[in-house]
């Protein structure tokens, strides 16, 4: 063993002898050559291969210090600041306007007296302008049940508004005021463009008025969004809200105001947003594209021209699962449609065509309808009245097909 120790602190004697050495070669080297190269340096100049900074003169970087001590301070400089979300709110939010919905309550619980009271506070948007008169897009959920209402413009200044038409369905209404203090008029877009990911811009009055036109911004989470509405409180749902979905802040008050892309224009219109615990960022505007088509034939007639099948449907999915086979005697592949539960008016497109009570409806034009919200839906959008539809249904187990003459419906 003593062997292997001799040997091993002669080999580490040797191998540290030769390490300071090729380190002090190195460094002697590297000294030698710098020196050469400042030596060098102003023939170098003469002759023109490397030009030297003159004093005071700018740098490549634009420096005007003289001394490379002045250099190390830090230049105070000024910046334009000119971004386009900015320009975007500018050019926008003066069309954002506040809708106070005004209805009235008793004020003495023995005598029938009433006073008008402020029931909520949503916002709208301006999109219209001509014959001395301005036009606001809203939800109708701001609007409903107002005895009254009133517009709160960018200056402050209320203004009395007149309902031009409203539509439950789809969560729209147009309103009309004095168009005299009227400035801005909102550009509506092409919401048929848009992509996830973009940059989306909501401007309205959260909370109320005391926030108003407050801006947010996101970014487009979703274009395909269907959220189902249970609008007579029954469980059922009778509508499907096609919707764009963004994670721009959105909340009460913000109903009804404007969603905006990077040019400024509205792209969607504001209304509703997910409000559970632990959950963030979910908001949802209609579509402009789809608003502008109901707007329009609600500043023509006042509301939505339905087509009118003729039924009360109800969701084979409420229906107790023992009446799928002891009532309505279908087949096991059959999982989701619409019950006809109603005795059918033989006068009524349905009737006509021979539809019953408990027919349950499977297709219209041959598109699968698996609940009641999307049967109106269909029938509001996809038809008009006079247009034919077919019709598939079961009836006691058995697989039919029918076309019906659709109407305009009784109320209007």
């Amino acid at each position: 063993m003593g062997y292997y120790n001799d040997l091993s602190q002669v080999e580490r004697k040797r191998s540290g002898s030769g390490l300071r050495r090729l380190i002090l070669t190195s460094v002697t080297s590297a000294v030698i050559g710098g020196l050469v190269v400042l030596l060098m340096v102003p023939t170098l100049s003469s002759s023109g291969y490397i030009q030297l900074p003159e004093a005071n003169e700018p740098d490549a970087a634009g420096d005007i210090s003289g001394t490379p001590a002045q250099k190390l301070v830090a230049q105070p400089i000024s910046v334009s600041v000119n971004m386009s979300t900015v320009e975007a709110v500018e050019k926008v939010e003066d069309s954002v306007v506040g809708i106070i919905n005004i209805g009235r309550a008793r004020t003495n619980p023995w005598f029938y007296s009433t006073q008008e009271v402020e029931r909520g506070q949503g916002s709208g948007v301006i999109f219209e302008k001509k014959n001395g008169k301005a036009h606001i897009i809203t939800n109708y959920h701001v609007i409903s049940g107002a005895e009254k209402l009133e517009v709160a413009l960018p200056s402050g200044e209320k203004v009395s508004a007149k309902v031009l038409g409203y539509d439950m369905f789809t969560d729209l209404a147009v309103l009309e005021i004095d168009g005299s203090k009227v400035m801005t008029v909102a550009e509506l877009g092409d919401s048929s463009t848009l992509r996830v990911g973009e940059p989306a811009i909501a401007i309205g009055n959260p909370l109320g008025l005391e926030f108003s036109r407050t801006v947010t911004q996101g970014i487009i989470s979703s274009l395909q969004r269907s959220m189902p509405m249970d609008l007579d409180g029954d469980g059922q749902d009778d509508w499907e809200l096609d919707v764009l979905q963004t994670d721009a802040a959105i909340n009460p008050g913000n109903s009804g105001g404007a969603l905006v892309n990077i040019y400024g224009q509205v792209i969607g219109i504001n209304t509703l947003k997910i409000s559970k615990e632990g959950i963030e960022g979910l908001g949802f505007a209609i579509p402009i594209n789809d608003v502008k088509k109901i707007v329009a034939e609600l500043l023509e007639n006042g509301k939505l021209t339905r087509a009118y099948l003729g039924i009360q449907p109800y969701d084979l999915t409420n229906v107790p699962r023992y009446s799928w086979k002891e009532v309505l005697n279908l087949p096991n592949e059959v999982v989701a449609g619409v019950v006809v539960r109603n005795e059918v008016d033989p006068f009524s497109p349905a009737g006509k065509a021979g539809l019953r009570m408990y027919d349950v409806i499977v297709q219209l034009d041959n598109k699968p309808i698996n609940n009641g919200a999307q049967l109106r839906k269909f029938l509001t959008l996809e038809k008009k009245p006079g247009d034919k539809v077919k019709v598939t249904f079961y009836r006691d187990g058995v697989k039919k097909t029918v076309d019906v003459q659709l109407s305009r419906t009784p109320e209007q």
